[in-house]
């Protein structure tokens, strides 16, 4: 895992997103919902709904909109019905991808996502087929791009609270853990002071596949047309460039 910054691509879609209000709301509102649909309603004791919250209110998203899309989700209030849909296949120079998107129009979201990865040298596979490349993890990222953390006792203090692995980049630290621990890790990390950029259950490559620059760039449009899609929630890949 060392040497492959995950957080490198989360800067990327965040750098990428769309600053029309009204979207930045949408997204938000979706990843709520999906978030309390994972793992309940409460932000007390659910981290990533916590963290999908937080990232709302920094935008100023109001509280009725927060609270709305979490009675979606836990069923105590009428409204469209999401469907959460996975898909599978094979990006430029056979990267492995995988794209998480919620819908209430499967057959739109399906059609636009097969239209991202044909139109760019990719192919959609069944169910399946690239998913065992990945290991499901707990993934933290706490920033200190004015380096006022010690690293030392932040390596220290994340591993007594259960993660398993632990590495340091430039600007931000990454903590992984076991799904069943990160929870609490979470929880001990918030009560020690330190304050997340990112913190969810997430899918982290085994291995990674460099590309030449030909489909370096075909994977980097396929990318942008993915995250340019309102129903693509999050996407994985392990495609190991990284940008200039």
């Amino acid at each position: 895992m060392a040497g492959h910054s995950k957080w490198k691509n989360i800067q990327r879609r965040k750098n990428a997103q769309d600053a029309k209000r009204g979207k930045i709301f949408m997204t938000h509102a979706k990843n709520i919902y999906l978030a309390a649909k994972d793992g309940g309603g409460d932000p007390d004791t659910n981290a990533t709904l916590r963290t999908m919250i937080d990232k709302a209110k920094a935008d100023n998203m109001p509280n009725d909109n927060i609270e709305r899309a979490i009675k979606k989700a836990t069923g105590s209030l009428d409204g469209a019905s999401y469907e959460e849909i996975t898909y599978e296949g094979y990006g430029p120079g056979g990267t492995a991808v995988i794209v998480h998107a919620l819908t209430d129009n499967k057959n739109r979201t399906a059609a636009e996502v097969r239209h991202a990865f044909k139109k760019n040298g990719g192919n959609l596979g069944e169910n399946g087929c690239v998913s065992f490349m990945f290991d499901r993890k707990g993934y933290i990222v706490i920033e200190d791009e004015e380096n006022k953390i010690d690293e030392d006792e932040l390596t220290l203090e994340a591993i007594e609270a259960g993660a398993s692995d632990f590495e340091a980049h430039e600007g931000a630290y990454e903590i992984y853990t076991e799904p069943e621990a990160f929870n609490e890790v979470v929880s001990n990390l918030e009560n020690a002071g330190y304050e997340f950029a990112q913190a969810e259950i997430t899918l982290i490559p085994q291995t990674y596949t460099k590309l030449d620059e030909e489909n370096f760039e075909k994977m980097q449009n396929m990318l942008a047309a993915l995250e340019n899609d309102e129903d693509v929630q999050d996407i994985h890949h392990n495609m190991e460039n990284e940008e200039a």
